[in-house]
């Protein structure tokens, strides 16, 4: 099922009722830059009205820092369901408080705040649980219904499928249950390092949680984007005694080699199974997939993702059922959507692996105790922190951040209300002016 035709089924269908409105309100007074979907590799800064409060436990942000994800290039690729032309993308975004809705009681205009990507009702079962990735009462998305049998949260920017919310890649957010889904963050840290606790830093420690990554054991991480370099660092912080991590981008596995990991380079050694048990006999007691569905490496899976038989590639879910040790633990962090061809669940069955999704992270569970580790500087997130960019380049730096090229992995990108570049961290690089800076993490 194409977008396109995800899109027309959910009219049929009907949205899903939610607790808050997904609609966007446009400000009269008030324009922005934004980014906006159009289509495949399509995504366009615009001038847009800016959002208005639509209910009362709405919170309307001005955006001081964002940045796209490699989960973004899924929409990129079009290979999201139910994205719509003009859609506002970016789920990372942090910024000031500008307005509060009637019923807001724990932050105030200019508040510095960092904002969960997903958004959460504060008050459903789920919520109250603390897993607020799974909120019931956000995500208007039906087709995910009929899917999954029940949908995960809203999400800022990331098509209708995730409700249709708009996203933080823009100067200014609505923030709908502002109480719940926006963190203070203390004057002593910078955008730059209170940034990331949006998403990569609480998706990369759930990702080792998941795995059951503790003292003493072995871990292989494929993919090594920043969700595999965070999850790199935070198994060595766990006490792992070897670390190893799965590439064929040469920067990426000189900062994972930096961070103390093994590295295999799967352009050199192709058979990455047998590379695993060279260093680890036994096979690795956890397992982390960091690397997405989109990425195949034979000709089968390939063609069957080109063709339409299936959506999903399990080579690296493979990969790791082989190369896991006897009822070891495999996390699944990457972003799975839909069908797969081909996986070995008799390998799954018979070697006793536990195999967990990770789910959309619930970062409120996580968010308040890693901001401690920051402010502590037992984690400092800017270590993986490559460039800077303004808001006006976001179309040329999704295609330099999907080529994968002058060493970019994770930037900041900046807006009108953005302070200068806090100490040690990258200046201003352009696109248009010709003047990318090297990556600063090795600088």
């Amino acid at each position: 099922m194409n977008t396109t035709v995800a899109n027309t089924v959910e009219q049929q269908l009907g949205d899903r009722p939610t607790a808050t409105s997904t609609d966007y309100k446009e400000n009269p007074n008030t324009t922005m830059k934004a980014l906006r979907w159009y289509g495949n590799r399509d995504v366009r800064v615009e001038e847009v009205p800016a959002p208005s409060i639509t209910d009362p436990t709405d919170v309307i942000c001005k955006v001081t820092g964002t940045t796209v994800c490699g989960s973004d290039l899924h929409l990129y690729h079009r290979e999201i369901l139910q994205l719509q032309q003009g859609d506002i993308l970016g789920h990372e975004w942090m910024g000031v408080v500008d307005e509060v809705g009637s019923q807001i009681k724990n932050v105030k205009k200019g508040d510095r705040v960092v904002a969960s990507f997903q958004i959460a009702c504060g008050e459903c079962s789920f919520c109250k649980e603390g897993l607020s990735s799974m909120c019931e009462r956000t995500n208007s998305s039906s087709i995910q219904e009929k899917l999954y049998g029940k949908p995960f949260a809203g999400l800022f920017g990331y098509s209708h499928f995730a409700g249709g919310y708009a996203g933080g890649q823009a100067e200014y957010v609505r923030c709908p249950f502002g109480d719940v889904n926006l963190l203070k963050i203390p004057d002593n840290i910078p955008d730059e390092k209170a940034l990331y606790l949006s998403d990569i830093i609480p998706t990369s420690y759930h990702s080792t949680v998941c795995a059951d990554v503790k003292e003493g054991k072995s871990v292989a991480i494929w993919g090594l984007g920043p969700i595999g370099l965070y999850a790199t660092k935070w198994s060595k912080l766990a006490g792992a005694r070897r670390v190893i991590g799965i590439d064929n981008v040469k920067e990426r596995l000189e900062i994972a080699k930096s961070f103390g990991a093994d590295v295999i380079d799967f352009s050199e050694q192709t058979d990455v199974v047998k590379a695993i048990y060279e260093l680890e006999p036994e096979g690795v007691d956890c397992a982390i997939d960091a690397a997405a569905f989109r990425y195949t490496k034979g000709i089968l899976h390939t063609v069957q993702r080109a063709v339409g038989l299936e959506t999903d590639s399990s080579e690296i879910l493979n990969e790791a059922l082989r190369a896991t040790r006897k009822f070891g633990t495999i996390s699944l962090v990457a972003d799975y959507a839909a069908m797969t061809n081909q996986f070995l669940i008799g390998a799954l069955m018979e070697k006793g692996i536990t195999m967990r999704g990770t789910g959309q992270t619930p970062v409120q569970k996580y968010w308040k105790d890693l901001l401690a580790k920051i402010e502590s500087g037992e984690f400092d997130p800017t270590c993986i922190l490559s460039h800077r960019f303004r808001i006006d380049e976001f179309s040329a730096l999704y295609d330099a951040f999907d080529k994968k090229e002058h060493g970019l992995m994770k930037t900041f990108v900046e807006t009108k209300f953005s302070k200068d570049p806090a100490p040690g961290t990258p200046a201003l690089s352009s696109f248009k002016d010709g003047k990318i800076l090297p990556s600063a993490i090795h600088a």
